[in-house]
């Protein structure tokens, strides 16, 4: 005779039952918390907060509307949308396994068959039928599933929002280069109308008997060397040209102006930057989601040990030509599934997702700190490329007064042309260093509004340094 487990004891057994059949314990990654730094390498020192709609700070109406457009049609956040949607549809499709299911079957046929006594038997039957099933989620592993798909679709948001942040970065950073290779243009143009002066007028000196042919053949040299510069600049316009029509999602043509190099306006760097701000980066997002995922398919696939249970039932009726009166149908009945010897695949998918989950982690330890790292060097590019640009304005400015004297003693035959010369070849040299350091120092800051997820107003940036006034550090 089989024994049976007193009542008493079977209220205990159950539980630990399945708690042998929880899945094993995987292992993985512990990381200490990554706290945000005190204060930046570089001091930005009390200037205005970024704004939120950052590229319109450069105070240029074209720059404004190339970007808008190019948030609107270009293809590389189209097909960062469409991954939303993929995302999207993957949450949806995990939040259904939660819900019973329901089906209507309906078949019918018309036969002819022998009976028992040798008859033949014609008959016209159909069976209309509803199915129910549902997998009750005992243990929360089709919420943790829905969970990681949830996670999942949000990091692709986050991944759309940081193509969109690369896209307004990289319109603002190629027309800032078209401005520059504009005012490279108009200087070399310039400089080429100086020398075709000095040309014109050293052969009149020659042909007076003033100027020997040596300066002549110089001055030649020195128009080519000019009017050679003009045609690889307006090569690298047209280019640049097609390269923001490409960003707007449209065939390759001209861009309108809005203004010049000089005239754009320098945004001011913001005013005490806290670190906190740097959450609020679309790949750190994306990073937290991808983590957040990683941890419920982790806890999802250790809870594939344990048993399922699901329901189903059906109803209906059938109708026949043989029967006088329809005749209903039923059935209910419930399974339990348990899984008890499975070759080590289960054990063997929770090892791979923890491996994955781990993955997740370092991967969003890593992004945070490359985040620190590149608001540190922006900060540092945006500061020195001020100190450069104010160098080479003031060794400008010394340049040409050394070339206005060095004409003037020239003209009046106190000095010979070569000094003039040497004047002019450093006057230019320093003009487009200048265009380059004032273009340099316009890229950088479009560089920080990148790295630091975009503008940000006063009232963000006060919270965020309220945010900073509580110990916290970015955890895995």
């Amino acid at each position: 005779m089989r024994a049976r487990a007193p009542a008493s004891h079977a209220s205990w057994l159950l539980p630990l039952l399945l708690a042998g059949c929880a899945g094993p314990h995987v292992e993985t990654a512990q990381l200490a918390p990554l706290t945000p730094p005190a204060q930046w390498r570089v001091d930005p020192g009390a200037t205005a907060p970024l704004e939120r709609a950052w590229w319109q700070a450069f105070g240029d109406p074209v720059l404004t509307e190339l970007v808008t457009h190019a948030l609107a049609n270009n293809l590389d956040i189209a097909i960062a949308g469409t991954r939303v949607r993929d995302a999207k549809a993957q949450e949806m499709a995990a939040r259904a396994a939660l819900l019973p299911t329901l089906d209507a079957v309906a078949s019918g046929a018309d036969s002819r068959s022998l009976n028992a006594f040798g008859q033949p038997t014609e008959q016209t039957a159909a069976q209309p039928q509803v199915q129910a099933a549902w997998e009750i989620d005992l243990f929360g592993r089709l919420s943790d599933t829905r969970s990681a798909a949830r996670s999942a679709w949000l990091a692709s948001e986050a991944a759309r929002d940081s193509v969109r942040l690369s896209i307004a970065s990289a319109v603002a950073s190629g027309y800032i280069n078209l401005l520059a290779l504009d005012a490279r243009l108009q200087t070399a143009q310039q400089t080429l109308t100086a020398r075709a002066q000095t040309l014109r007028l050293i052969q009149r000196r020659e042909a007076a008997g003033y100027s020997p042919k040596l300066e002549r053949m110089q001055a030649e040299a020195e128009y080519q060397a000019a009017a050679q510069i003009i045609p690889p600049l307006e090569q690298a316009i047209a280019q640049q040209e097609n390269g923001l029509k490409l960003l707007t999602g449209e065939l390759p043509g001209a861009i309108a102006r809005g203004g010049t190099l000089a005239t754009l306006t320098e945004p001011a760097i913001p005013d005490g930057l806290p670190s906190e701000l740097l959450r609020r980066r679309p790949d750190v997002t994306q990073a937290e989601w991808q983590l957040a995922a990683a941890d419920s398919s982790l806890s999802a696939a250790r809870k594939r040990f344990l048993p399922q249970l699901r329901l189903n039932g059906s109803a209906g009726a059938v109708v026949s030509t043989l029967l006088g009166d329809p005749i209903s149908i039923w059935s209910i009945g419930g399974s339990i599934l348990a899984p008890l010897f499975e070759g080590g695949r289960l054990r063997a998918g929770a090892e791979s997702t923890g491996a994955q989950r781990d993955s997740a982690a370092f991967a969003y330890r890593k992004t945070a700190l490359n985040a620190f790292r590149e608001v540190n060097d922006a900060l540092v590019a945006a500061q020195q490329a001020d100190r450069q640009l104010a160098i080479l304005v003031k060794q400008r400015d010394a340049l040409a007064e050394s070339y206005r004297l060095a004409t003037n003693r020239y003209k009046e035959g106190y000095s010979p042309y070569l000094e003039q010369l040497d004047a002019q070849r450093g006057l230019l040299s320093a003009e487009l260093a200048l265009i380059q350091a004032r273009a340099n120092a316009m890229q950088a800051r479009v560089t920080l509004y990148q790295v630091m997820g975009g503008g940000w107003s006063a009232d963000m940036i006060a919270q965020a340094h309220q945010a900073a006034a509580i110990p916290q550090g970015v955890t895995p």
